[in-house]
């Protein structure tokens, strides 16, 4: 991963960040939060919503302390599926506790992850249904990681009822048309990363052509998944108008009207004031 690079500002409406893990140690702590959030803010990105699972026990912890040192940016708290082998009761006590916070306003990333598969199956799947639980008990939307469950994650959020909750939300989509319509009629919201930049990704694409535009988030999944034209580089918050310009471009809309629908959408999922 290289330096980061400016990105010039693409719409005069604040895009919101669903979704990036500055927590994770390439940022630096906390002078480098403070600064990848600044440039972020530089390029038009106005809120933030912070992941708190998948860089050790202490994500949940560390992504509060980020959105309560920043009125603009919130807090999400769970156990990513590769870190699933870890839960325990004292696990989920302390996920409850934390869930309990003002400044966290989901659950999750909390899913099924059979490509790595570095926790065993069924510890993810139990992980994700005490997740789903705890996010009905809490009033909390669900943010969902699916990798190559081929349709288990859904099937599990319908089992538990998730559907019937805050809000379940798709995470960095990758699957196809039908997939997304299924996800959408249940109740459902896709977020697409920088992923639908790449040249490869054609399929995706044409989900983000016909997803409704009032199901419809966008996230950075930084430091992951840097969009076309920065690939190869660390990915950041800054990055995200790459993404809403893509997606302005495939549905013939203005980058403006993008950052209007996901902001609003992501406002009303995490129950944010305007």
């Amino acid at each position: 991963m290289t330096d980061p690079v400016p990105v010039s500002r693409v719409a005069e409406r604040p895009l919101f960040d669903t979704h990036c893990h500055v927590v994770a140690p390439v940022f630096g702590g906390d002078a480098g939060v403070d600064a990848t959030l600044d440039r972020a803010r530089d390029a038009g990105v106005g809120r933030f919503l912070v992941v708190g699972s998948g860089y050790g026990a202490h994500s949940g912890l560390d992504a509060v302390a980020v959105a309560r040192r920043h009125p603009d940016v919130w807090a999400s708290a769970g156990l990513h599926p590769h870190d699933a082998r870890w839960g325990s009761d004292a696990t989920w006590e302390s996920l409850a506790t934390l869930l309990a916070d003002p400044r966290v306003v989901a659950v999750g990333e909390a899913g099924l992850d059979f490509h790595y598969d570095q926790s065993p199956r069924p510890a993810q799947r139990e992980a994700l249904r005490i997740q789903a639980r705890l996010a009905l008990a809490h009033g909390l939307p669900l943010i969902i990681h699916d990798r190559d469950s081929d349709g288990e994650v859904f099937e599990i959020l319908v089992e538990e009822g998730a559907f019937d909750g805050a809000g379940v939300l798709w995470h960095c989509f990758t699957l196809d048309v039908d997939a997304m319509t299924r996800i959408v009629d249940a109740g459902g919201t896709i977020s697409l990363s920088g992923i639908v930049t790449f040249r490869s990704a054609t399929a995706l694409r044409e989900v983000a052509a016909r997803v409704p535009l009032d199901r419809l988030l966008i996230e950075t999944d930084s430091p992951w998944l840097s969009p076309v034209p920065l690939r190869g580089r660390r990915n950041e918050p800054a990055h995200l108008p790459h993404v809403a310009a893509c997606i302005a471009s495939v549905r013939g809309l203005s980058v403006e009207a993008v950052a209007e629908h996901t902001t609003r959408n992501a406002n009303r999922l995490f129950a944010l004031p305007a």
